[in-house]
């Protein structure tokens, strides 16, 4: 089944390069070559994934993000003319679920949406919620609860919440975590991990939904509300 996607690139050639790709794919998409024009579009059409560009002039891609997460867990995947790690961090820390860097494959872009779109999702059978100390996870409905109250999560933050607390006992490694969260087989660097274990941390200040173990991994962590 194909998605409403949103694209977001100032280049033209670059629009057309992955609308064809999109398309060829069965998805449908929606174009967009400025910022404020992202949030237009997004709003209007409520878009199944953005592919957004971070150098966009004026309103950048970044600020496009923050201002998408206000409102919306919609799943982001980034574009971006540099591979630097802070570059990558940010937008990762933001929010985003993926991040490709220019000059691209359009056929990796699609298995990336694909890989982003699949995250935390079970269409065939009901799958039954997970209740963890104070957290509470409803994968059908993807959504989480912590003491009661809704913590808004991406897709890719979800998959990996929803990892650890499927085996609460289990530490796992950062290769296990992309392999379950990338099923793809793409080539992910594991620091990206990290950035969505502090993303998630972030949601929960008083929740210790994960720790860390030195050396190894990281496990779900004791999911108690402060006293």
């Amino acid at each position: 089944m194909g998605h409403r996607i949103l694209v977001v690139d100032d280049e033209a050639h670059i629009r057309e390069v992955i609308c064809f790709a999109l398309e060829k794919a069965g998805h449908t998409p929606i174009i967009a070559a400025t910022g404020p024009e992202a949030l237009t579009r997004f709003h209007r059409d409520r878009p199944d994934l953005v592919i957004l560009d971070i150098g966009l002039p004026g309103q950048d891609g970044l600020d496009v993000c923050r201002a998408i997460r206000k409102q919306s867990d919609c799943p982001i995947l980034f574009l971006s003319a540099r591979d630097e790690e802070i570059d990558r961090v940010l937008g990762f820390e933001l929010g985003g679920d993926d991040y490709v860097t220019k000059p691209f494959s359009p056929r990796e872009l699609v298995a990336r949406v694909s890989a982003i779109m699949k995250r935390g999702r079970s269409p065939s059978e009901a799958a039954p919620a997970l209740a963890r100390g104070d957290l509470r996870l409803e994968p059908d409905a993807h959504r989480a609860f912590f003491a009661g109250v809704e913590v808004g999560l991406t897709g890719l933050e979800f998959a990996i919440l929803r990892l650890l607390a499927a085996r609460p006992a289990q530490v796992f490694t950062r290769q296990q975590i992309l392999d379950a969260a990338y099923p793809e087989a793409l080539t992910v660097s594991d620091r990206t991990i990290d950035s969505h274990i502090r993303n998630i941390r972030a949601k929960f200040p008083h929740g210790g939904v994960i720790d860390t173990v030195h050396g190894v991994g990281f496990r779900l962590g004791p999911c108690r509300a402060a006293e």
